[in-house]
């Protein structure tokens, strides 16, 4: 992209303003005010967030993380620019503790955020010329990456027609998936905390797990066994390959499988899967969808426009391929995740305000009651009462053990 306005590379006077910390509000703006500097941490700062920091209107941005890395070229560090917002990057830094929004800052000229008498850190600024240079770069790269990984799509898709199609070439594992959930994990950094946000899904519906690679090992300590395992053998513990579950093996188009030797020498019985990609979770993927399933849960290495174009080798486009064929079935488990946290908040609503009813209920009756002076009906309220007490505590009993099975 190329912009006219004014260069922002000659050296600025000392900004001052209002600090306002926003590298962890779910929104880009929030508290801010015209003539504050703001603080984000935003690598290949978006338009969308570029557009909402050009309406609040701050006198300097500073980034914590790179405005532009040069993997994608985005729009937002030039709008910025165009704005008259100046722009710093203070990368590689940590916001320190001392810091919060509200105080008086300034940066000087040298570059330094300094708050009161102290410098917190040492920022530079964003030149037009080195975004200019980054968005270039970037385009140029994701256009040779688009080309190759669409090029390499096609070549996939003809080679395996008659798997894509038909599903020929796949496993056959009866019906064991046909009309059910299907949940697949994955390899990731996060995978025991993405398994303990879905656990109430797993207790309700009790999907068919399938274990790819190293993540079957992490579902059996977890003490969720795997029903299929998805899997070079050599990638995963024996006791979890001998835990009774079916063992599928990705294997070459000559039907030669890497680990097969393992299987045998473990007296594991197991199945190859023979196809032109390697992919353990995209043959995972495929395996449900020509078996029925009747929803399909991805939990880890999820697929997103800019990291297959971000990176410097073009990835095996079988992903693609193989969630284009799940289609509408496919879900991440963090879409999971959201819906039952809010299924979990409605239902603590609904407990409190039936509690508060019931409170209010009893504290009438305690008015009327107190009110009517008979020591008899006193004594039968003091009985009452505690009736009503005993009643609340089952509620609130009942309601901790909803939210915690939740």
């Amino acid at each position: 992209m190329t912009v006219s306005s004014p260069d922002a590379g000659s050296a600025l006077p000392t900004l001052q303003g209002t600090l306002r910390d926003c590298t962890g509000s779910r929104a880009p703006t929030e508290g801010v005010k015209a003539g504050d500097l703001v603080i984000v941490d935003a690598a290949d700062l978006p338009k969308r967030m570029a557009d909402a920091l050009i309406a609040a209107n701050p006198a300097a941005v500073i980034n914590l993380s790179r405005y532009a890395t040069g993997s994608v070229p985005n729009y937002g560090p030039h709008l910025m620019l165009d704005a008259g917002i100046a722009l710093f990057e203070a990368s590689g830094e940590r916001l320190p503790k001392g810091i919060r929004s509200g105080k008086s800052a300034r940066i000087a000229d040298n570059g330094e955020l300094i708050v009161g008498k102290k410098t917190f850190a040492q920022c530079e600024r964003v030149r037009r010329e080195d975004i200019n240079a980054a968005f270039d770069g970037a385009q140029q790269r994701l256009t040779a990456n688009t080309d190759t990984y669409f090029g390499n799509a096609i070549q996939f898709v003809h080679a395996e027609l008659p798997l894509l199609v038909d599903g020929i070439g796949a496993p056959e594992l009866g019906d064991i998936m046909a009309g059910r959930k299907v949940l697949i994990v994955a390899p990731s950094p996060d995978t025991r905390e993405r398994i303990a946000n879905i656990k109430s899904f797993m207790r309700e519906f009790k999907p068919v797990i399938v274990g790819v690679g190293a993540a079957a090992d992490t579902l059996t300590e977890l003490e969720y066994l795997p029903d299929v395992i998805v899997t070079d053998p050599t990638h995963v513990a024996a006791e979890t390959l001998r835990s009774g579950a079916c063992v599928i093996l990705p294997a070459e188009t000559d039907g030669f499988a890497p680990g097969l030797e393992r299987i045998q020498d473990l007296g594991v019985g197991a199945m190859t899967f023979p196809a032109t990609t390697d992919s353990e979770l995209d043959l995972a993927i495929l395996l449900a969808v020509f078996h029925d399933a009747e929803t399909i849960i991805t939990v880890g290495a999820p697929l997103e426009f800019d990291d297959i174009f971000a990176q410097s080798q073009v990835p095996d486009p079988t992903a693609l391929v193989a969630r284009m064929k799940a289609g509408s079935r496919l879900v991440d488990s963090r879409v999971i995740e959201h819906l039952y946290r809010s299924e979990r908040g409605g239902a603590k609503i609904a407990w409190a305000w039936a509690i508060l009813g019931l409170l209010v209920t009893a504290a009438t009756i305690v008015v009327i009651v107190g009110l009517g002076g008979q020591d008899a009906f006193r004594q039968n309220l003091q009985a009452v009462w505690q009736t009503f007490i005993d009643m609340v505590r089952r509620l609130v009993s009942a309601a901790d053990g909803l939210v915690a099975r939740g």
